[in-house]
């Protein structure tokens, strides 16, 4: 919970969206993978360390039938047209450079939202979570949606968002500036972590 602009660790729970090995492999803007990379992996092991519930989210598929194929204008990734996880080895692990603690909540999604077909609400509810802090990619996806969810669910957020990436620059300021101020606190990876390590 932000109370006093500060962050009390047994309220808030850290939400890290898909950063891993075949979700991050283009590279991002407006901030570098290298970036994203290490300012989220900043996050999780501040909040680890503090006490704090971390929730590592993944897409992954056991056979490829059950991802989101609509019909739309513009042309899905051709990797997604069958299971992604035959072409790229340890696909849905998550990067190693985050050094994901084992006691971090994994979730896993088939869509790009966290909250809808998962236990995440659940889980953030029986520990008395009221605020989530948000980051990785992509920005106006993966992020962005699970944000929405999250609002309507009636959670305060934190949107960290130089440890959020995208394959546009536009995209990710957009959202950055017009929907996540509309549902949160926009913070840098920098101010998230003078909040938390002064309640700890």
């Amino acid at each position: 919970m932000l109370e006093h602009s500060k962050i009390i660790a047994d309220k808030t729970a850290l939400v890290v969206i898909d950063l891993q090995n075949g979700v991050v492999r283009k590279e991002l803007v407006p901030y570098t993978n290298k970036q994203v990379i290490q300012n989220a992996g900043r996050l999780i092991k501040a909040f680890t360390e503090a006490g704090a519930f971390v929730v590592m989210v993944k897409v992954s598929t056991a056979d490829g039938k059950d991802l989101l194929r609509p019909n739309t204008d513009e042309k899905a990734d051709p990797a997604l047209r069958i299971n992604p996880i035959q072409l790229i080895e340890n696909w849905d692990g998550f990067l190693p450079e985050l050094n994901v603690p084992d006691s971090a909540h994994v979730i896993t999604k088939r869509q790009w939202g966290a909250f809808y077909g998962t236990d995440l609400d659940l889980q953030l509810r029986r520990r008395g979570i009221d605020t989530i802090v948000l980051c990785g990619i992509a920005t106006e996806i993966g992020v962005d949606t699970t944000a929405r969810e999250a609002y309507q669910h009636g959670y305060n957020q934190i949107f960290a968002e130089d440890a959020m990436g995208s394959s546009e620059t536009e995209a990710h300021e957009f959202v950055c500036r017009h929907i996540f101020t509309r549902m949160g606190k926009v913070r840098t990876c920098a101010e998230v972590l003078s909040l938390i390590s002064e309640e700890v």
